[in-house]
């Protein structure tokens, strides 16, 4: 007997959205989740659920809350159209919250440039390295997400940010000649803004701070100082004081050891003079 496939994972981060909707229309309505979890039959526990994005919201379901509610069908429409897979992942998605929010960014890159530093042809052809393969309709929207992101970059009040990036990386053949070379004017365009420090360090250092990966530092407009290390089979996030101060110091030593601003800025210079 074959083994039964399973089902494809919901979306979570719409799931979760379509939750606070809920929340929001019930306490509009008056109602307690045990008040309206007794008007719909169900546990209180299953109302809590969906509102945290724990739970589906089934169609039937939905369509008796848009009738007590008095929301008009929106729930009904948000099931409808509920996603099956996840355009980010949960983790990616509160990583993209918190740093559209951010008041600083560090990033250390070692395998491809950070997406807030790639052009749209450059992030479609690593996008399209994917194994397994993303089909095309995602692949498209992805660039344009991680595209999008970059409005920071260009905010009134932007994010101090800085970015240490291998020097290898530079010398990817990603894309292809033209593709290369238009990054590597994007990233010399980059390098003047007055937010940004962009620094790479060199393919023949003789010490090197980042061996353990990539990594990005992040300071929230309360101040609370957090983490983000992504890897192949997932990401984490890092709020513990003593490991995002380790983290810290392995930053600021790989600023120092990496070129200046000024010296990066020569690099691309001279990278940009081959092409």
């Amino acid at each position: 007997m074959s083994a039964k496939k399973p089902p494809r994972p919901k979306n979570l981060t719409s799931m979760k959205m379509l939750g606070k909707q809920l929340a929001a229309a019930r306490r509009a309505a008056g109602h307690t989740q045990s008040a309206l979890a007794a008007l719909v039959k169900v546990d209180e526990e299953t109302i809590a659920s969906i509102e945290q994005g724990r739970r589906s919201l089934k169609p039937d379901l939905a369509a008796l809350l848009d009738e007590i509610l008095q929301t008009k069908g929106m729930l009904s429409v948000g099931v409808a159209n509920l996603p099956e897979i996840d355009q980010f992942p949960m983790w990616a998605e509160l990583y993209m919250e918190h740093e559209r929010e951010a008041i600083a960014l560090s990033l250390y890159a070692n395998q491809v440039l950070p997406g807030l530093l790639q052009t749209r042809a450059y992030a479609e052809t690593v996008l399209r390295e994917r194994v397994p393969a993303y089909g095309e309709d995602e692949i498209q929207t992805k660039t344009a997400a991680r595209v999008e992101r970059q409005e920071i970059l260009q905010r009134a009040n932007p994010p101090t940010l800085s970015f240490v990036v291998w020097e290898p990386v530079l010398h990817l053949g990603i894309g292809g000649p033209e593709v290369q070379a238009e990054q590597l004017h994007h990233l010399r365009v980059c390098a003047e803004l007055p937010c940004m420090s962009l620094q790479f360090l060199p393919m023949a250092s003789a010490s090197h701070a980042g061996l353990d990966g990539p990594f990005v530092l992040l300071e929230t407009p309360d101040h609370q100082h957090l983490a983000y290390i992504e890897g192949q089979r997932g990401s984490q996030w890092v709020s513990d004081a003593d490991e995002v101060s380790r983290l810290s110091l392995k930053y600021a030593m790989l600023r120092a050891q990496a070129l200046s601003p000024l010296e990066s800025k020569g690099l691309l210079d001279r990278l940009l003079g081959e092409q």
